[in-house]
């Protein structure tokens, strides 16, 4: 009967502190997309058809492998606003014109990872907001034309 009564107090002491915190900052993840999450475009450029790839990509290098043919480029970062299990990261993403540096768009999505009980799975994660990151940034960017060059 006591270990009965242990293994309840153990299994609601770990309930307690993995779930609490996991779910906290799922809702702090929410509060901050709130805030300042999502793409946000500058300037749109419209570029000719043979500029994407198979799957309506532009493939633009990030920012330290530019090449002199380059007309555009990104920069990303990850900053771990929390770190530990679980962990809140913010991801921010922009994409720039060469020639005259000029940031066309940006992505701020946030992002919980972990928080579950551990074993041998992936750990669960809640991002958002949703299908709103690098590719959506991109999408909205770049528009396939005719004619091509800027909008």
């Amino acid at each position: 009967m006591k270990i009965i009564f242990w293994l309840i107090f153990a299994s609601i002491l770990i309930y307690a502190t993995f779930f609490t915190e996991k779910d906290r900052l799922d809702r702090e993840v929410k509060r901050l997309c709130a805030i300042d999450g999502g793409v946000k475009v500058y300037e749109t450029v419209r570029l000719p058809a043979e500029k994407f790839d198979q799957y309506e990509q532009v493939l633009i290098p990030f920012k330290e492998n530019i090449k002199p043919m380059d007309e555009y480029y990104y920069d990303s970062s990850t900053v771990h606003l929390i770190k530990g299990n679980p962990e809140l990261r913010k991801y921010h993403s922009k994409i720039y014109r060469r020639s005259d540096e000029k940031l066309l768009g940006e992505s701020i999505n946030y992002s919980r990872v972990g928080g579950d009980i551990p074993g041998p799975w992936q750990p669960s994660s809640h991002m958002c907001p949703e299908n709103e990151g690098f590719n959506n940034l991109m999408q909205q960017i770049f528009i396939r034309s005719q004619g091509g060059g800027r909008k």
